[in-house]
């Protein structure tokens, strides 16, 4: 039976900021794009993935290493569980700094910090809990899939509770970056000598400040549910369901909506280092902001359970937080024709065929 929420969601209904203007919104996004040619950031991970593997025993080898054509390859979560790969833990001190500039090879400053934040949040998590599942900041691992450099596509992984970030290379051109995950739990640290701490404090904050700025017309377009799903709605799904956008589109925006909502999609495609979040924009600009809408659930007010939703031809952010009495985030960035690489290694395919 499909859930009245999911059923909802699948057809149309009738701290700092960055503020990102605009005109950045179209014409500017294309060419910030250009003057950040992707090439170099493939370059930079492909050494940075060169280092770390070679800095690795043959048996950690045949830990982190797969075939690109291989399942594991699109097998993604973000809970606490056994997985693939070769985790920090098994790493000496000299191979987790590899590690952490092979992670970073992919992530803007803010992107790694949030990404290394979440991480340390288990130990949080480790000193509060009495049951429940294992809880260690150094069980998070690393996953190469073919080989990187070559003409051949390849891909890696960083991956454990609350992050799952997948890249993927074709033709030594295009990093796609998605499905992107982030979460965060506890969502506000409540006790102790991290108390106050929000890592993703900032996408909260600018979800909640866009649906309070709207009118009660508005409102009445992009207020969803009143009840707020349990979690992300397109979860760990090889290819998301939900290709079409919900709530109230952009051209029912005045002009500082319209700035608060892509100034809040900049805030997600910003994890990703420079010339891969340009491209992203820029691939959004291209296919219209006009097309882009944004859907509420759930309350209003910090502390009450809720969820939101940014959708366009291209992309789908998705953020939740519901669980531990609305103190626990799970967020996603999704490229609805790319993630995996999956157009792009059609085309290649194609193009090489005999």
């Amino acid at each position: 039976m499909t859930h009245p929420f999911r059923s909802l969601f699948l057809f149309p209904a009738c701290a700092g900021l960055f503020l990102l203007p605009v005109h950045l919104a179209s014409a500017e996004t294309a060419e910030m794009s250009k003057s950040l040619p992707v090439g170099k950031a493939i370059g930079e991970m492909t050494q940075a993935a060169r280092n770390f593997w070679a800095s690795l025993t043959p048996e950690q080898q045949a830990k982190a290493g797969f075939k690109f054509e291989d399942d594991e390859r699109m097998n993604w979560h973000f809970i606490p569980k056994p997985r693939k790969g070769l985790t920090f833990k098994e790493m000496n001190s000299a191979q987790r700094d590899l590690a952490h500039a092979f992670l970073s090879s992919g992530l803007s400053q803010k992107g790694y910090a949030k990404a290394l934040t979440i991480m340390s949040l288990d130990q949080v998590l480790k000193d509060i809990e009495t049951k429940g599942p294992t809880r260690d900041p150094e069980l998070y691992y690393f996953s190469i899939f073919g080989t990187p450099g070559e003409k051949n596509p390849w891909g890696w992984r960083v991956e454990g509770h609350h992050v799952s970030l997948n890249f993927t290379v074709v033709d030594g051109k295009v990093a796609v970056a998605g499905p992107a995950f982030l979460g965060s739990n506890p969502a506000n640290v409540m006790d102790g000598p991290r108390k106050g701490l929000r890592v993703l404090g900032v996408e909260e904050d600018l979800g909640r400040q866009l649906v309070k700025s709207l009118s009660d017309v508005q409102r009445k377009v992009a207020l969803v549910a009143e009840t707020a799903p349990k979690d992300v709605l397109s979860f760990n799904l090889r290819k998301t369901m939900l290709q079409t956008p919900v709530g109230i589109g952009y051209p029912q925006l005045n002009e500082d909506q319209k700035k608060q909502v892509a100034n809040l999609v900049r805030e997600y495609a910003d994890r990703l280092r420079g010339e891969l979040a340009a491209e992203d924009l820029a691939r959004i600009a291209t296919a219209g902001w006009d097309k882009v809408q944004f859907a509420w659930a759930g309350g209003l007010e910090l502390g009450q359970p809720h969820y939101y939703r940014v959708q366009g031809p291209t992309f789908l952010i998705e953020y939740d937080n519901t669980q531990n009495n609305a103190n626990h985030v799970h967020s996603v960035w999704r490229d609805l024709t790319r993630d995996f690489g999956e157009d792009l290694l059609g085309k290649h395919l194609e193009e090489t065929k005999p």
